[in-house]
């Protein structure tokens, strides 16, 4: 059980420290609507993540072949990404510190669009497929006892520090004014347009020297 314990530790810190677009957006959701619509959207990446988990260790050899269909979810993940950013880049507009300071009211349907992109953004990346089968793979060995504890201690990590990084975006939040505003949201805009067009890159890079 000890290894267990040090497998989901080490997951989880590997987790914690990795660096996407979805770090970017839940600062820019927390910045400019509050801890909620931050949590409604890290909730569907939570989601996402606890999918792949259970799928990769109750069915490994589904895993596996969509790991051969990674081209065509690459692709498509990284066009939902670059549509993303050309969105933030372009087409959204940002609230004023002042408006922002005074609350701005969030429809549900928004919350839920929230939740669902969140999980798109992670269940259409075929880095997070094979982290997960990679993971699922290596505990292939181990009890079910010792599979839920390495999964349930890499998961709580992660959804801990997600909780944290939202926090801690509160409180930037304090000391921006408008023209940073505008920066935070067009680094996250960028960010969904590099990681886009990198994971387009990366797949079809990937095909054509297997090919």
């Amino acid at each position: 059980m000890t290894e267990a314990i040090i497998a989901g530790f080490l997951l989880g810190l590997a987790l914690v420290f990795s660096v996407g677009p979805v770090i970017f957006t839940i600062i820019k959701l927390r910045i400019n609507y509050g801890f909620v619509s931050a949590f409604y959207f890290i909730s569907g990446v939570w989601l996402s993540d606890i999918f792949w988990v259970v799928t990769a260790n109750a069915t490994s050899s589904l895993m596996e072949s969509l790991i051969v269909y990674k081209l065509q979810i690459g692709t498509t993940g990284g066009v939902f990404l670059i549509g993303l950013g050309l969105y933030y880049l372009f087409f959204k507009k940002y609230h004023s510190k002042k408006e922002l300071d005074e609350g701005i009211t969030i429809a549900s349907s928004t919350h839920a669009r929230l939740f669902l992109t969140g999980f798109l953004i992670n269940t259409l990346n075929p880095g997070v497929i094979a982290l997960w089968l990679a993971a699922a793979t290596k505990s292939i060995s181990s009890t079910l006892n010792e599979k839920i504890v390495t999964f349930s201690i890499c998961i709580s990590m992660n959804i801990a520090a997600d909780i944290f990084k939202i926090n801690l975006a509160g409180k930037l939040r304090n000391k921006l004014n408008d023209k940073n505003i505008t920066i935070v949201n067009k680094i996250s805009g960028f960010m969904f347009l590099a990681f886009g067009i990198a994971l387009i890159i990366g797949v079809w890079f990937t095909k054509t020297k297997t090919a």
